[in-house]
């Protein structure tokens, strides 16, 4: 045990035995600047939340679109004259603005003052990068023609029960699970029902939730029939399972008009798409008990939402479905593969996507490793995983 004598000139960095020879293995052992960026590491994680509620912010306010209208690129002052935003609150805009140009949201360049003028900021111009780009047009149709918005869906993402339910990891960690109930999640233990009973009960929040699976089909959609197209080839039948208010479905038949589609959802789903989609029939009904007969059954973002045992279940099915379409006959899966990318950046999407489903579902994303066995698990005997989804791969698995 180590003791320094207090006095005037060591008495603002007093340490104290164990505590004192910790921090000198630190100082020692790992360089100042290590040990910083360590700090803003930690710094990064823990105010990482912001960064979902800027986002959000930014598009409630409607900024995509405001910097959409002005060619692409706005000053603080046309954001200004653009935005709901109360003069007081100006100069917040600006730090929001700085704060998600950083990260990547907009871009962000400045002009330096000419000779004689006084630098004010008004010289910064916001523009939308790729990312944002994906944010303009949600209830805005001037700009919104034929353009992907997934405002919709990113706004589902930051909901305040996504938050609240997210508190609650660390002692939903410590409950023992009863294996004779049903499995417990973060969201139910946060709001007493699982998210799916929510949205058949709260007509808002199921609204919410339905507009923003439709947002995120229409845009993995768009680029399944641009850049998949040979998935299609030879099939004459189409079940989207789970297929929500038909988006993906829909676009599948305007694209390959030779694809007859449906759709398979809950009765209540079916209940509440309005009418007039003629180019995609509906059917009411459990995957869990039954799939129509096809050539092919699409599953997008469907396996997961559920446990292995689950999926091994809905995959009985569909092999049913497609048992009298041999040797052609086929399940097309789109869904995240964990590790399919060698990007960092998509794999902490992925990995973020995998706690999302822990928090709220009893489901998972999953590796090749795991989905191997639940193929043959499920009767199936061979697949192949095309990593041309971003996040999400493209499966078709074969009986």
């Amino acid at each position: 045990m180590i003791f320094f004598k207090l006095t005037p000139e060591n008495s603002s960095c007093i340490l104290f035995g164990s505590a004192l020879s910790f921090h000198q293995f630190q100082m020692t052992s790992t360089g100042a600047a290590e040990l910083l960026q360590a700090e803003a590491l930690l710094w990064c994680h823990a105010f990482g939340y912001l960064k979902s509620m800027a986002l959000q912010c930014a598009m409630k306010l409607g900024i995509p679109n405001a910097i959409h209208r002005c060619g692409g690129a706005a000053s603080l002052p046309e954001l200004h004259a653009a935005l709901p935003v109360a003069v007081s609150k100006r100069p917040c805009l600006s730090r929001i603005m700085t704060f998600l140009a950083a990260s990547g949201i907009f871009g962000l360049e400045t002009t330096p003052p000419a000779d004689g003028e006084v630098a004010t900021g008004g010289g910064a111009r916001y523009s939308l990068t790729e990312a944002s780009r994906l944010l303009v047009g949600d209830d805005d149709d001037d700009v919104s023609s034929g353009r992907t918005c997934l405002s919709r869906f990113l706004l589902l993402c930051s909901t305040p029960l996504h938050f609240m339910a997210s508190q609650t990891m660390a002692e939903w960690l410590q409950e023992e699970e009863d294996t004779a109930a049903d499995t417990t999640t973060p969201f139910m233990k946060a709001h007493g029902e699982s998210i799916y009973n929510l949205v058949s009960r709260n007509a808002e929040f199921g609204a919410c939730f339905n507009e923003a699976m439709g947002a995120d089909s229409r845009f993995v959609a768009e680029v399944v029939v641009r850049e998949c197209g040979a998935v299609f080839a030879g099939v004459r039948s189409l079940v989207d399972a789970g297929g929500g208010d038909g988006s993906t479905a829909r676009a599948i038949a305007r694209a390959f008009p030779h694809v007859r589609c449906s759709v398979l959802e809950l009765p209540h789903v079916v209940d509440a798409v309005p009418a007039g989609g003629g180019d995609v029939e509906f059917v009411a009904g459990d995957m869990m008990e039954f799939i129509p007969p096809a050539d092919a059954v699409l599953l997008k973002f469907v396996l997961h939402n559920w446990s292995d045992k689950d999926c091994v279940r809905i995959l009985k099915r569909c092999k049913e479905a497609i048992s009298t379409r041999e040797p052609k006959g086929k399940v097309i899966i789109i869904d995240v593969v964990l590790g399919s990318s060698s990007s960092k950046q998509t794999l902490e999407a992925q990995l973020s996507l995998d706690l999302c489903m822990m928090v709220v579902l009893p489901g998972k994303q999953r590796g090749e490793e795991d989905l191997h066995k639940i193929f043959l698990e499920a009767g199936f005997t061979r697949y192949k995983i095309s990593s041309v989804l971003g996040s999400r791969s493209l499966i078709e698995v074969y009986p």
